[in-house]
């Protein structure tokens, strides 16, 4: 499988804006999630399917997060090139501080 990534230390509190040129999964996981989705293992996620956009997302808690892009396609990927896929992740730091 074929994905756009991007990890990122983020904090509770922070918004991710995806905007996308065609319909995606979006996840955003912590490491040991991102391991599993890698692996073809069973893993827990934020996000899903978004055929609107800007997509966001609310970061749940402070760390290391993934951010994975895939496109939804009828048509086969191929497996030697990532999906033409134009995108943008944007992240709004929360203002202020606990």
């Amino acid at each position: 499988m074929k994905f756009i990534h991007q990890r990122e230390q983020l904090n509770e509190g922070d918004l991710i804006v995806i905007e996308s040129s065609q319909p995606c999964n979006i996840r955003l996981m912590n490491d040991s999630n991102f391991r599993s989705f890698k692996n073809g293992a069973r893993h827990n996620y934020i996000g899903g399917h978004f055929d609107r956009f800007p997509a966001r997302i609310n970061v749940p808690s402070s760390g290391f997060w993934n951010i994975t892009l895939d496109t939804v396609t009828r048509r086969p990927i191929s497996v030697t090139r990532k999906p033409k896929l134009e995108y943008s992740i944007k992240i709004v730091r929360r203002s202020g501080s606990k």
